[in-house]
């Protein structure tokens, strides 16, 4: 199959970490760690683009040897080693509070939400079980009727309506002198759909949400994080790298 456009190849590779590093489990996919090493030995920085906290992205940008920036809780934390402190976008306070009103809005509602909240810095998150359909209508009718509402497999996210990954990202790339003409993304959830309309190019996983794979440049013929190896073959067997 064809993965990129004739004669172009990507100088930064973006990607998300939960149902796209990962495998059916939800465990890395030690074959996508293997080849995002492979795109950083050729002089291809990695990004990781997730809806996770900083200090989980951290521990595997560190541990993964990675050399580009990361952008967390879906652009509300970006944060590389050349700038020192990260740069957080938003007050997830905001959010927490809705999420304490919905607890006493939506009976059996957990507004203490997923276990990660408690290094969360511009967002909160629910169970991603929670009633969806309930959780946006209390919300639009709310004080709170700004904040967005987005489900993904993992969480459902309450953060304020300017944070995703397309913002974060433009945020980052401006910082580094990277235009996104150059930039390859990777996911499976609605969340990176900001990321896909950003990015020159876009794959979605095999397994992705359905609104996922039709926003997709390319879908992936191989489940989850088994995408990465035939991908960088791909990325790495072509030798024309666009200026």
């Amino acid at each position: 199959m064809q993965w990129l456009p004739e004669g172009w190849r990507p100088k930064v590779v973006a990607v998300d970490i939960d149902g796209t590093l990962t495998d059916d489990k939800k465990q890395l996919d030690t074959g996508a760690v293997e080849a995002l090493r492979r795109l950083e030995d050729a002089g291809i920085p990695v990004v990781l683009a997730t809806g996770n906290v900083r200090a989980i992205t951290y521990g595997l940008w560190r541990f993964l040897n990675l050399s580009g920036p990361i952008c967390c809780e879906n652009g509300g934390v970006i944060w590389h080693k050349s700038w020192g402190e990260p740069i957080v976008r938003a007050d997830g306070s905001e959010a927490k509070r809705a999420a304490e009103w919905l607890g006493k809005k939506i009976e059996g509602l957990d507004p203490n939400g997923i276990q990660t909240n408690r290094w969360r810095e511009s967002e909160w998150c629910l169970f991603p079980d929670e009633d969806l359909a309930a959780v946006e209508s209390n919300i639009a009718s709310s004080e709170w009727s700004h904040l967005s509402v987005v489900r993904t497999g993992f969480a459902i996210h309450l953060m304020e309506p300017h944070l995703s990954k397309g913002t974060g990202l433009e945020v980052m790339f401006e910082k580094m002198g990277w235009s996104p003409d150059d930039l390859l993304c990777v996911g499976d959830a609605p969340n990176d759909l900001p990321m896909f309309e950003y990015a020159h190019w876009a794959v979605a996983v095999g397994g992705a949400f359905d609104v996922v794979k039709s926003a997709a440049n390319v879908v992936s013929p191989h489940p989850h994080g088994a995408t990465f190896g035939p991908l960088v073959d791909a990325i790495l067997s072509n030798d024309s790298i666009s200026e």
